[in-house]
């Protein structure tokens, strides 16, 4: 048996709509130019909907990531059941005393949904054809949706995907799911919902930014948690004040490498642009020149002829960006700078040597931390961290693009929460033990056979006094890539392969 429901069909469409640039290999196929109305049971409409669950097959995470914080479910529920004030106090202040508090908690406001159809897959998956939403048109501004099954209040589960996506209003939808299992709530309490039918995922990004953020609803910097997908939409490029998220998240990222304790530059970044002599110790890079190092490395949109950022820009046309929050974004720096850091330490190599023993002469410690903190290593100046974070950037964001899965994180962090330091520890110890660890220690044992000195370190000729002042400005960054591609790509191996690539696109 299967079920009606009535639906109200309305136009939002202009004709300019017509001319603007529709791209199905971006995500964004030309949406249908009318919208539906209806209302379903809170049930019924949970049952239908999939967004909560994160499926996770050979072929990575299933749909777009998002968020579900049970905090906020919980407090939605409440709400319906006793309005305000009386759900916004304490349960030691729930009492007889306060009772003539309680008002109707009326949800007006539509849950946003998208009606997949035949021909949507998500993953290599799709609605089973038994489990499909049809819809007919019974008036220019009436609808019909034919459900797969009948009883509104079932608790009906399909067989592949559910056939609704929901784009906004999870939370709302949630709080009826867990109060229906403890009986606080009925099934039979009605939603709005408003549905759009076939929309791509880019437009659903695009949606969910037009919902929650341009009304200044939450943080920007959440939303491209919750969606990766809006991280590589050209238009935040075009526009200006949203471009100010790349440079928010550059900054974001330079505190937590800052503040964490596991990370390599822990109190060692100069964030107040001091002089020398008032910075903190072996902080010779500060706080802008990192935002900049990371702006145009691992956020970067690949615009014009710059490589695609790793944390930013599609991996492919089918696959989009990554998912990865801002805990796992972090993560993943500092334990690139943490094997780079160990590697010289295990290695020993001839440079840091040098640096450690001035002029042949046993220091007191005899470490080879200089090679890493001192004033006479480029890992510790800013043209060393551009070089670093530009060539990490460009060899991992290849790897993602030969095989995916590998960063594929499964993770228990809630993606678009405020990160916490105990997040960016948890984020770590996943990455430790992923399949892309590996490719990390591999790439930082080779990336340590480079000469690392700066041009006025002992020891250094002057032939290598040219070159590595050649290294600095503009051009110098492109010099060094070079340089760091030519010694990446010896070696064999997959990260070889992908350097003697890179290496053809800068000649």
């Amino acid at each position: 048996m299967t079920g009606k429901v009535q639906a109200i069909r309305f136009k939002q469409w202009l004709p300019e709509w017509d001319e603007f640039d529709f791209d199905p290999a971006q995500h964004r196929r030309k949406p249908d130019d009318h919208i539906l109305l209806f209302s379903m049971p809170a049930v019924q409409l949970r049952a239908l909907s999939g967004v909560y669950r994160r499926m996770r097959d050979e072929n990575g995470g299933e749909g777009l990531q998002r968020l579900h914080d049970p905090k906020r479910s919980n407090t939605i529920r409440d709400f319906v059941r006793f309005g305000h004030p009386y759900s916004s106090l304490p349960n030691a202040a729930r009492n007889a005393e306060s009772a003539a508090m309680r008002k109707p908690g009326w949800l007006p406001t539509a849950i946003v949904v998208n009606i997949l159809t035949k021909n949507d897959e998500r993953r290599g998956r799709k609605v089973a054809s038994s489990d499909l939403v049809h819809l007919k048109t019974e008036e220019p501004n009436r609808a019909e949706l034919t459900l797969p099954y009948d009883n509104r209040l079932e608790q009906w589960a399909p067989q592949e995907l559910e056939p609704f996506e929901v784009i906004d209003g999870q939370h709302r939808l949630w709080a009826f799911d867990e109060a229906l299992k403890d009986g606080t709530l009925p099934g039979d309490f009605e939603l709005p919902v408003v549905a759009f039918t076939g929309l791509d995922v880019g437009w659903q990004a695009y949606l969910f930014w037009s919902i929650n953020v341009s009304p200044k609803r939450i943080n920007p910097s959440h939303a491209f948690d919750l969606f990766p997908l809006l991280r590589s939409a050209e238009w935040l490029e075009t526009l200006s004040d949203l471009k100010i998220y790349r440079q928010a998240r550059a900054q974001e990222l330079t505190e937590i490498l800052y503040n964490q304790p596991e990370s390599p530059f822990f109190n060692r970044i100069n964030m107040l642009g001091e002089s020398s002599k008032t910075a903190p110790p072996g902080a010779k890079v500060t706080q802008a020149g990192w935002v900049q190092a990371i702006m145009t490395s691992f956020l970067s949109t690949g615009s014009g002829r710059s490589a695609k950022g790793l944390f930013a820009a599609n991996i492919t046309a089918s696959q989009g960006p990554l998912s990865w929050s801002r805990p796992q974004q972090a993560a993943f720096l500092i334990l690139v700078w943490t094997h780079i850091r160990d590697a010289i330490a295990a290695l020993e190599p001839e440079w840091a040597q040098a640096l450690a023993k001035p002029d042949g002469q046993e220091t007191l410690d005899n470490s080879l931390e200089a090679a890493f903190t001192g004033n006479r290593t480029m890992l510790n100046q800013e043209q060393g961290v551009r070089g670093i974070l530009t060539v990490t950037n460009e060899i991992f964001y290849s790897l993602a693009q030969i095989d995916q899965s590998m960063f594929d994180l499964d993770t228990r962090i809630l993606a678009g929460t405020v990160t916490t330091a105990d997040d960016v520890t948890v984020a770590i110890k996943e990455l430790e033990n992923s399949a892309l660890a590996a490719s990390i220690e591999d790439f930082s044992q080779r990336i340590v056979g480079f000469d690392w000195r700066s041009a006025d370190a002992p020891g250094v000729n002057s032939d290598d006094q040219l070159l590595k002042r050649a290294f600095r400005g503009s051009s110098g960054y492109v010099a060094l890539r070079k340089q760091l591609f030519s010694l990446l790509s010896t070696g064999g191996g997959t990260i070889a392969d992908v350097a003697s690539e890179s290496l053809k696109r800068l000649d």
